[in-house]
């Protein structure tokens, strides 16, 4: 049975195994950083399944294909249906209007929103994404480790050699080596204890500079994020986006100010032009990459794109036609 080489673990990549996986095929994973771990954006995204949301600055593939994700992840790891939430202050309600006329798949709320969640008692109007899910990504890729690891799939925390065949390459912007198109968009966010403030969906606060999301991870733990910065500087945090962000925040709920931070996050997040995931083959190899900021409402697909391509020959419509 023929052996395929997964190069880099983090979502994609754990993704791309687990289908091949499931459909029959022997697989083996390379990722230098080690099993699923602290490292890459995959580690720092807020694991929001919102595919409705994402539709309002996104293309219509996002919409579509991210709606298949929920079922996806619920197969494999623990997922909360409780949908989402997207709210906007008193002079902001025009950007609220502008985001539900991008969109669909939402029950507008024209009253007091704390019958969905009490601590929001600031706003009078909401959108609300009935369908939408989120999963914890950390426990999600340690969940796809576990996994692949009963299935007697071999992780080597080592760099791929370069004789191998059968590669799938999910490096992320370490491909860039390979796909000159590739870049790097820049997102901030940071993990906080606010045991204070109760919220038990995703949140979205439409906010001029920095538009937030709040994603509830338990036991008082809050991912708050992030933002899309075109840039390649990953050494750090800016004041400025620490700030908007715990701003926002505040703005949601004034207890939010008493949090305890507990981690702060940077990393660039994989793209290509038109901010849509690609899978290509060059020089013998299949590259899987550009999720942008849809780690984990398209890895799923972007999985059954590469599986049908290696295993079927059948050009999923991810495929990059002019790099085969």
């Amino acid at each position: 049975m023929m052996l395929y080489s997964v190069i880099g673990a983090g979502v994609a990549g754990l993704a791309v195994a687990t289908e091949l996986v499931a459909r029959g095929a022997r697989v083996q994973v390379f990722d230098p950083a080690g099993p699923p771990g602290a490292h890459g954006c995959s580690w720092w995204a807020g694991g929001m399944l919102a595919p409705w949301c994402e539709y309002e600055n996104a293309e219509e593939p996002v919409l579509r294909l991210g709606q298949e994700a929920i079922q996806w992840w619920q197969d494999r790891t623990q997922v909360t249906h409780r949908g989402t939430l997207v709210v906007a202050g008193r002079r902001d309600i025009p950007d609220l209007r502008r985001f539900a006329r991008r969109t669909e798949g939402f029950r507008q709320i024209d009253h007091d929103i704390t019958e969905l969640e009490p601590d929001l008692g600031g706003f009078s109007q909401a959108l609300f994404f009935e369908e939408e899910a989120h999963l914890d990504p950390r426990r999600a890729l340690a969940d796809l480790y576990e996994g692949l690891m009963q299935e007697g799939v071999v992780f080597h925390a080592e760099c791929a050699p370069d004789d191998l065949e059968n590669v799938i390459d999910c490096r992320g912007l370490k491909a860039r080596d390979c796909l000159a198109d590739l870049r790097g968009v820049k997102g901030e966010m940071l993990v906080i204890r606010c045991p204070d403030v109760t919220l038990t969906r995703p949140v979205r606060l439409l906010h001029p500079r920095i538009p937030l999301y709040v994603v509830p991870r338990g036991d008082g733990l809050y991912m708050l994020g992030a933002t899309m910065i075109e840039s390649e500087d990953r050494a750090r945090v800016t004041a400025r986006s620490m700030l908007e962000l715990l701003s926002a925040a505040y703005a949601l709920n004034p207890g939010f100010g008493e949090a305890e931070i507990l981690e702060i996050g940077v990393d660039l997040r994989p793209a290509f032009p038109d901010n849509l995931p690609r899978i290509r083959r060059l020089k013998g190899r299949i590259y899987a990459n550009g999720l942008y900021r849809h780690g984990y409402l398209l890895a799923p697909a972007l999985a059954r794109g590469v599986a049908d391509l290696v295993l079927n020959n059948i050009h999923s419509e991810m495929v990059d036609e002019d790099h085969c």
